[in-house]
């Protein structure tokens, strides 16, 4: 079990990495926009790409936490949504909740955006939603970071990696 939480833990943080350069690629396309009005929609169709691959990198990120983890992976046509809400709730005696409130809710226009780009094409996406996302972004990657980074903490005690006593959950 301890390899297992070890081998959790790496992944978390690998995905983390692809995220935030994911993040990164978000806010230069979005200044590529600005500058370059002329290719402003070129820009803005590599925004929702990488805003649609930022919340598909957490969810991958949730669904390996639920399958490794939770006692059930949500199913049905709105998994998506108990997926992300499950993160947010602790599963008594196997582990604490993963997001705070505060995080569920910065991602939750993340997670409605990521739904709607697969129904939208490109030439139809709208700048101003666009812009309240790009905006949201930094606070809501900040949060989303630091949550799973203290969970990823949890991992490291329960496989015995830091020295301390494993706790009895996880």
């Amino acid at each position: 079990m301890k390899k297992e939480l070890s081998d959790l833990k790496e992944r978390i943080d690998s995905e983390l990495h692809s995220i935030q350069q994911t993040a990164q690629r978000v806010l230069d396309a979005w200044d590529g926009a600005e500058r370059l009005p002329d290719q402003q929609s070129y820009y803005l169709d590599s925004v929702a790409l990488n805003l649609h691959s930022f919340y598909s990198g957490l969810e991958r990120i949730f669904s390996i936490i639920a399958r490794h983890l939770d006692p059930v992976f949500p199913s049905g046509p709105y998994w998506h949504r108990e997926l992300l809400n499950q993160m947010a709730r602790e599963i008594p005696e196997t582990r604490p909740a993963i997001l705070s409130p505060g995080t569920t809710a910065l991602l939750d226009d993340f997670l409605a955006f990521r739904h709607l780009i697969r129904s939208l094409y490109a030439f139809d996406l709208d700048a101003e939603r666009l812009e309240q996302l790009v905006r949201r972004l930094p606070e809501a990657l900040s949060h989303a970071r630091q949550d799973l980074e203290n969970f990823c903490r949890l991992l490291s005690i329960a496989a015995g990696q830091d020295g301390t006593e494993a706790p009895d959950a996880l």
